[in-house]
């Protein structure tokens, strides 16, 4: 029996009684190496892709860019990042999840990095938009993987924990930021930061040694190769499954919109109509995201708890009630550091439910396809909002701006998980 199949017949509910971590003293090494491996590249990609957001302000007063231009910056990146996500989807497919994993992260290091030589706006664009490639292709590429691997009873744990590593990857952006901007003059600092996003490269040699496909993948292949029969990626528009794949759009569309909208402006809401300092920043943000880590974490374990429509529903719903108490509600300076907390949770802990759900929504032949398009899409037209925000802010208030948005977006998140089917418990089996 392969090592999968054992994973897959292991009794469940074993952890009951060991605590949130229980379930993974039960993973194999071979489970666990994946589990690390995409929980690492995810804070790989989430520290390279969070430096910008603390560089707007600087860029703002170096080169007199308008908060329009600002949020232009950002929104190409996720737009640039919703082609790469299907792009490479349909490559790991064909190629491999390990391999196509190597090869966005490669990419998105790189790109960060020159990121740090741009001398203007106009090549800081095409930078960020070569960056965003990679980096929605290793979440593409990452999700089906560690959804592959970990067994039908651990899937949400497993994938939504995977996505506490983006917590990790942004404090190390905002670790950098607090260190490098307190240390040097604004105007180099900001290019030290983009340099330092040459680190995640290394980390593909890693990938290269101790991590391999997933046997549902591998067997899927041999059945391809014995019958003569291999997917097409436009099977994810036919009939049978196009309500699936526009549905799991539409709730990606909310997510990252939502978080998007909020989680780029919030450096410079803090900064610009707030007036906290670099360090008092630094400090808000550590609160946020320890909050993240935690709200990720916890919504893992909901998720295969509760079911994934449960999960979404609780936590867009409190998101939208702590948005509208953040930016609308007159609050003290005090009570704003107490809110980030509520904030971080509910906001990230969204993520953590739609790995395993997008998992078991799509058949394996076109996984990779159907992920990398549905949470990609949802991420092209959720990019616009960092734009729509900066505009918006013109007109009115940059914090009252950031709470339409978001609120709206966590609406749409509901809408889409009333309409799609629970699919808790489901096998990955063909």
């Amino acid at each position: 029996m392969s090592e999968q199949s054992k994973n897959l017949a292991a009794p469940m509910g074993a952890e009951a009684g060991q605590g949130i971590f229980g379930w993974y003293r039960e993973l194999t090494g071979r489970e666990r190496r994946t589990f690390w491996a995409c929980f690492s590249g995810w804070a790989l990609d989430a520290m390279d892709v969070q430096l910008y957001s603390f560089v707007i302000p600087t860029l703002i007063g170096l080169w007199s860019l308008t908060r329009g231009d600002a949020g232009m910056l950002a929104t190409v990146a996720l737009l640039a990042s919703s082609v790469g996500g299907w792009m490479i989807g349909i490559l790991a497919d064909r190629y491999g999840r390990v391999r196509m994993l190597q090869v966005s992260i490669l990419w998105f290091a790189v790109f960060t990095f020159l990121c740090a030589f741009t001398q203007n706006f106009e090549q800081l664009l095409i930078c960020r938009a070569l960056q965003g490639f990679g980096f929605g292709g290793e979440w593409a590429a990452g999700a089906v993987l560690i959804g592959e691997m970990i067994r039908d009873e651990h899937r949400g744990k497993g994938n939504g924990t995977v996505h506490a590593g983006w917590a990790v990857g942004w404090g190390a952006a905002a670790l950098l930021y607090t260190v490098f901007f307190y240390m040097l003059p604004e105007a180099i600092a900001w290019r030290i930061l983009f340099a330092a996003g040459l680190v995640p490269a290394v980390f593909v040699i890693f990938l290269r040694r101790l991590v391999q496909e997933p046997e549902i993948f591998l067997e899927s292949k041999r059945k391809a190769i014995a019958t003569g029969v291999h997917a097409n990626f436009l099977e994810i528009f036919s009939p049978s499954m196009l309500r699936t794949t526009l549905l799991a759009s539409l709730l990606t569309i909310g997510a990252q919109g939502g978080y998007y909208a909020i989680m780029i402006w919030l450096p410079t809401y803090l900064k610009m109509v707030r007036g906290f300092s670099v360090l008092s920043t630094g400090g808000y943000l550590a609160i946020i995201i320890v909050a993240s880590f935690i709200g990720y974490v916890v919504s893992a374990y909901l998720t295969d708890s509760l079911g994934r429509r449960k999960n979404f529903f609780l936590f867009s719903g409190c998101s939208v009630l702590t948005v509208i108490l953040y930016m609308f509600a007159p609050i003290s300076d005090g009570f704003l550091f107490l809110l980030g907390a509520p904030l971080g949770f509910f906001a990230s802990g969204i993520y953590s439910g739609i790995g395993a759900f997008f998992n078991e929504l799509f058949p394996t032949r076109v996984r990779g396809s159907g992920i990398g398009f549905a949470f990609n899409f949802g991420r092209a037209l959720g990019a616009l909002f960092p734009t729509f925000v900066g505009f918006l802010s013109a007109s009115i208030p940059l914090g009252q701006a950031i709470g339409l948005f978001t609120v709206g977006a966590y609406g749409v998140i509901i809408l889409a998980a009333l309409l799609l089917p629970e699919t808790k418990g489901r096998s990955l089996i063909d």
